[in-house]
């Protein structure tokens, strides 16, 4: 996520786009060569190289909100309802917005789309326009352009707002942000809001500075910690609970909770992945996306334009099996990291990457136990690696420092690297923000959302 300035927007249909699962190899193995991905070519990762990364999948699917709401849609019966989701937001593999259009028991008048569109199909930044779907003819409202929040003209027709956008438990994914801005236009026009709530798939992982007040934007709305360790539901909660917006006082909110929706980690098998956005197109690349996301504010690639990205960082200067090496002697709990080299290439999802056509060396993050990674302190163990190699490159490696404190949600971070800090240092320097978060959270993980 990047933040936009305004562009004028002009209406355009929409039409969907298919979302097709990349499969992940699943095997053993303690130091194997470096993984090279072709440009021209999907990357077929032979199953000595990539390790243990994914648990086997659970005998049954996962029961979201979106199921119980299914199950009994009373609260919308005889109501308006716009909608807040994407492509990601399925029931049984079929979108919710064409679930919803076919159901006669629901009125859907609109969907409002947050940053990548209603189907998935726009990369990160790329403004969403408003217009009419395709697929189902409702009328598309854009919440990633001119406006980032709903208007009054565009609630005029509804009596309620149902969210259900999958997210990543990152404070930096933009969908966090339109549910606020969404909750408080719904609060200003009497519109109820309803939360259908999903499995946070980092579960109740807590980790990072909590955001500055002089840091906030639409990457960082909340004061909470870069992973926050609370669903969406929950989140919403908070939010009106703790005062994190103005004007919620009023606000008719209810929370459909998802039974799994608990504090665990909840690995999604990549059979049944569907990436919230374009490039978080594998469950591996979710679940380190917490930490690699720093990378964005870095001259080097994080696999975008590959099959991987956020699985795989490097660039041209970089020695992967150094890094590696490096990485792995600090004995980072739940991962290991293995020697990459890859060329990045246009793609839907990333037309323009970091290096592009550009052969660069790095490493793949491979997740070995979900349950003990911790995204940020591994991200941040791989930024202060990469700058303790990069040798005369350390000096333009963070090239967007600005981005990088919207990003930590503070400039101590930053500051700590360039004073020379060690990664352990800047870990145990947010450690109380964590403790008194984490009392926060407990709160609204025992509340009872049904």
């Amino acid at each position: 996520p990047i933040p936009l300035s305004p562009v004028p927007l002009s209406p355009v249909p929409l039409s969907p786009v298919p979302v097709s699962p990349v499969p992940v190899a699943t095997a053993t193995g303690q130091q194997p060569p470096a993984i090279v991905a072709n440009p021209a070519v999907t990357p077929t990762v032979p199953q000595t190289q990539l390790g243990d990364a994914v648990p086997s999948p659970p005998a049954e699917r996962t029961i979201v909100g979106a199921d119980v709401f299914l199950a009994d849609p009373s609260i919308v019966v005889g109501r308006r309802v716009g909608l807040i989701a994407n492509q990601a937001s399925t029931v049984d593999g079929v979108a919710l917005l064409d679930v919803l259009h076919a159901d006669p028991r629901v009125d859907l008048r609109a969907v409002f789309a947050p940053e990548h569109g209603p189907r998935g199909s726009l990369p990160a930044g790329a403004v969403v326009p408003g217009g009419i779907d395709q697929a189902t003819g409702v009328p598309v409202f854009s919440l990633y352009g001119d406006q980032r929040a709903p208007t009054s003209a565009m609630l005029a027709d509804l009596d309620v707002l149902v969210y259900d956008l999958p997210d990543v438990g990152a404070r930096f994914y933009t969908y966090i942000s339109t549910m606020g801005l969404s909750m408080q236009a719904a609060a200003a026009n009497q519109v109820a809001f309803v939360v259908l709530d999903r499995p946070n798939p980092a579960g109740d992982i807590i980790e990072g500075h909590v955001l500055q007040p002089q840091f906030s934007s639409f990457i960082g709305q909340y004061p909470i910690p870069a992973t926050y360790g609370l669903t969406s539901g929950q989140l919403a909660q908070a939010i009106v609970g703790e005062g994190w917006l103005d004007g919620l006082d009023g606000l008719d909110l209810t929370v459909v909770d998802s039974p799994e929706a608990g504090s665990d980690v909840v690995p999604v098998p990549q059979s049944t992945w569907v990436g919230p956005s374009p490039s978080l197109a594998t469950s591996a690349g979710a679940r380190a996306y917490p930490g690699t996301v720093l990378f964005e504010a870095t001259t080097m690639s994080v696999g975008r334009g590959t099959d991987r990205p956020f699985e795989w960082i490097g660039a041209p200067w970089v020695d992967g099996v150094a890094l590696a090496s490096e990485l792995n002697n600090r004995s980072l709990p739940g991962v290991r990291f293995e020697p990459v080299t890859f060329t990045p290439r246009s793609t839907p999802a990333a037309p323009e990457p970091p290096w592009l056509g550009v052969e660069v060396s790095g490493v793949a993050i491979v997740v070995t136990s979900d349950r003990d990674f911790l995204p940020w302190a591994t991200g941040l163990h791989m930024l202060h690696a990469s700058l303790q190699l990069a040798g005369a490159n350390a000096q333009t490696l963070i090239d967007r420092p600005d981005f990088l404190d919207l990003l930590t949600g503070t400039d101590q971070v930053r500051t700590q690297l360039e004073a020379g800090s060690s990664a352990a240092d800047i870990i145990a320097s947010y450690n109380d923000e964590v403790a008194a978060f984490t009392s926060i959270a407990d709160r609204y993980r025992a509340t009872d959302a049904g």
